[in-house]
């Protein structure tokens, strides 16, 4: 929060400051509309802080943002979403301009959302013997949006570079490919987040050609991922298994039987690639395992718990 709090005007900041520090450790995403009264989620649960938010604040707010990311800003305006230094990414609403069809940019900014990310250091640890047996499995954590992937797979990416020495898992060489920023939570090329000594990260670049970049360039054992689903990451995935890199990554979902049923990932699990699915909702919070399957879709773990608490 501290990090993200002071690109606010002053009333909001004083507005959200004036929350008790337990309270306001807990903010998921902080929700800016011109018009409207400043929105706080704290997961199952929501406030506002009225009065509504005037076109002056909206302005102040997004030339403080842009000021700490005008060297990514424009490319980051096509996609509707600016990364700020800690890895806490803010969605964009407005007027969006287009240039031959395509997105070129959003203007008249009138909704910011704001999402808080978190470092949740040792949640993976239960899994450890799920998802290593000599060798890191290849692994699938799937979710809906607000159920924890990122900062599970975050933790999984620590667990990989430092090792464990109670279970004998040597530290491996991993390469995070972060095409929003998130996972790693780079500021100017350097990882803001927890990772130990042997990750290499690839800030803001697409997946599948990130994928190929890491693989020439600096030879990882593991391949970290986040937020799969187009074409051209199946096929990035298939090269990565055939050069033999261990792959763990995040896609958007509810279920591996629901994931099946869409035509660019029911290759690779119809291929059997995957040897891990952990499934994830916000049950009982972001981060509730709801269970962990093998490539079969056997039951390996389930037993439903908030790894984020």
């Amino acid at each position: 929060m501290k990090e993200v709090i002071r690109y606010f005007p002053e009333r909001i900041r004083k507005g959200i400051l004036a929350i008790p520090e337990e309270s306001r450790e807990r903010i998921d995403e902080i929700r800016i509309r011109i018009g409207r009264p400043v929105e706080l989620n704290f997961g199952k649960t929501v406030q506002f802080l009225p009065p509504a938010v005037s076109e002056k604040e909206g302005e102040q707010l997004f030339g403080n943002l842009a000021k700490h990311s005008i060297y990514a800003l424009e490319e980051e305006l096509k996609r509707g979403y600016i990364t700020v230094e800690g890895g806490h990414r803010v969605g964009l609403a407005g007027k969006v301009i287009l240039e031959n069809g395509a997105v070129k940019a959003i203007r008249d900014i009138s909704s910011f959302n704001i999402r808080i990310a978190r470092e949740k250091i040792g949640i993976a640890d239960k899994l450890l013997p799920y998802l290593f047996d000599g060798d890191w499995k290849h692994t699938m954590i799937i979710g809906a949006p607000h159920t924890g992937k990122t900062t599970l797979l975050r933790d999984i990416a620590r667990l990989v570079s430092t090792g464990s020495k109670a279970r004998r898992i040597p530290p491996a060489k991993v390469g995070i490919v972060d095409e929003r920023s998130e996972i790693a939570g780079c500021f100017h090329g350097i990882p803001q987040m927890t990772f130990g000594t042997r990750v290499d990260v690839l800030d803001g670049c697409p997946k599948a050609e990130g994928m190929m970049m890491m693989i020439r360039s600096m030879s990882p054992d593991v391949l970290i991922v986040d937020e799969i689903g187009r074409k051209e990451d199946t096929e990035a995935i298939l090269e990565a298994v055939h050069a033999g890199i261990r792959l763990i990554m995040t896609t958007h979902g509810e279920t591996l039987e629901e994931l099946v049923q869409r035509p660019i990932l029911k290759e690779i699990i119809e291929q059997k690639v995957f040897e891990r699915f952990i499934e994830l909702s916000k049950s009982q919070g972001p981060g509730t395992i709801v269970s962990l399957k093998d490539r079969e879709g056997r039951q390996l773990f389930r037993k439903v718990s908030a790894v984020h608490d």
